[in-house]
């Protein structure tokens, strides 16, 4: 990847890293783990760590039980992040361990936000059933990276998302109350696939649909 970035000038600004959060017997594997995630983003000149929740089975997992795990998990791999200068944020997931609004509210109400900061997907949010605008408004002060994506929920091969501004999400009150912050990260255009279910408009065009829509609501593009 490295060779790929260099070639074409750009900049890794986050990696996203699936973390066991649920599993104690695993904590000390899993925070190793972590570290070699660190080192590659750190010699990829990355800023941001982006922790990805576990997987779970949703119809019979039980938050409730799991919290305790989660939250210690979180915390210890929060200082250990940025022992190596880089942010971490959590990032709740559809089909994780942090996927509900009470989910996502519990975990960021208990952790230690002085080092753990919030890294919302605001398609993610609505397709688990939560207003992302009232999310990234409740949790603004902490967020520090976000992935911007839209949901409609009728396109398979997309698994339900699609380019920005044909779906449900409120991209410009997202993007307002974004406006002027200054953040570790940054504010990055998403959207999923199903890499069993290919979508036949080609990535290009799904890119072009929301870069044209983020142009009509006024946000600019510098030209490279």
């Amino acid at each position: 990847m490295l060779p790929l970035l260099e070639k074409n000038k750009l900049p890794l600004i986050s990696g996203y890293c699936t973390i066991n959060l649920t599993d104690a017997a695993q904590r000390d594997a899993e925070l190793a783990k972590a570290d070699k995630y660190c080192e590659a983003i750190v010699k990829a000149k990355g800023k941001i760590y982006v922790v990805g929740p576990n997987s779970v089975r949703r119809n019979t997992y039980d938050f409730a039980a799991s919290k305790a795990n989660i939250v210690t998990t979180l915390n210890e791999l929060a200082k250990r992040v940025e022992g190596h200068g880089l942010t971490p944020v959590l990032h709740q997931h559809t089909g994780t361990c942090i996927e509900s609004r009470d989910e996502t509210y519990a975990v960021l109400e208990a952790v230690d936000t002085r080092h753990l900061k919030f890294g919302p997907d605001v398609g993610q949010l609505t397709k688990g059933g939560q207003d992302a605008v009232k999310v990234v408004k409740d949790f603004l002060p902490i967020v520090q990276h976000m992935h911007l994506k839209d949901y409609a929920g009728t396109d398979d091969a997309l698994l339900g998302y699609c380019p920005l501004g044909k779906g449900k999400v409120d991209v410009p009150a997202i993007l307002n109350m974004m406006e002027g912050r200054k953040i570790s990260g940054m504010v990055m255009g998403e959207l999923d696939n199903n890499w069993g279910k290919m979508s036949p408009t080609p990535p290009e065009e799904l890119v072009k649909q929301s870069r044209d829509y983020l142009q009509t609501i006024g946000v600019q593009f510098r030209r490279t």
